[in-house]
């Protein structure tokens, strides 16, 4: 399959000599700016909502959503857990920028559900540094949105809590099904 962020690669997949990645997207940038007008936008999502969603690539959060450029503050970690640096996140966003609302966007077939906390172990053994920050693997995607939507409603920081509802996005689909929270 080939899409726009597609490489050009040579033998076995390496990336052609014609530059790397980072080249490229540098490259892309250029054209992208060469045509870019200022939208007059400023951080304030028009729509007062804010996203939490996982990392996957396989997630094009404004296509699924059907959301323009300043609907939304988007925040994408791995797992699209809520940890302390997305309550962080979520509070500037609600505080200082005003949204709202918030959504959870966790997504079948996630790299979370085959991981566990061995992972921060293994690194230790590698680098010789444990990680400070914990893996968040889960099992059961649709509980790990309920537990998602608990800790930003219990969020002592967080002045909206009424508005959090959070959903499963099926990678082959592209269908959301949304979590009951109890």
């Amino acid at each position: 399959m080939t899409t726009s962020a597609s490489v050009p690669t040579g033998p076995e997949g390496a990336i052609s000599s014609d530059g790397t990645v980072t080249d490229r997207l540098v490259d892309a940038n250029q054209r992208y700016a060469a045509a870019f007008t200022d939208p007059g936008m400023d951080a304030r999502p028009v729509l007062h909502v804010a996203v939490v969603a996982c990392m996957d690539a396989r997630l094009d959060l404004h296509d699924a959503l059907g959301l323009e450029l300043g609907d939304c503050h988007t925040i994408r970690n791995a797992g699209g857990v809520v940890t302390d640096d997305v309550i962080r996140s979520l509070t500037i966003s609600q505080r200082a920028l005003g949204t709202r609302s918030v959504v959870l966007i966790h997504h079948t077939g996630c790299g979370l559900e085959s991981l566990t906390e061995d992972f921060r172990h293994d690194l230790e053994m590698e680098v010789g540094q444990r990680p400070a920050w914990a893996v968040e693997a889960f099992r059961d995607v649709e509980q790990d949105v309920r537990q998602s939507m608990q800790r930003v409603r219990t969020s002592p920081f967080l002045l909206h809590t009424d508005d959090v509802r959070g959903f499963v996005f099926d990678v082959t689909t592209g269908l959301l099904r949304e979590i009951d929270p109890v």
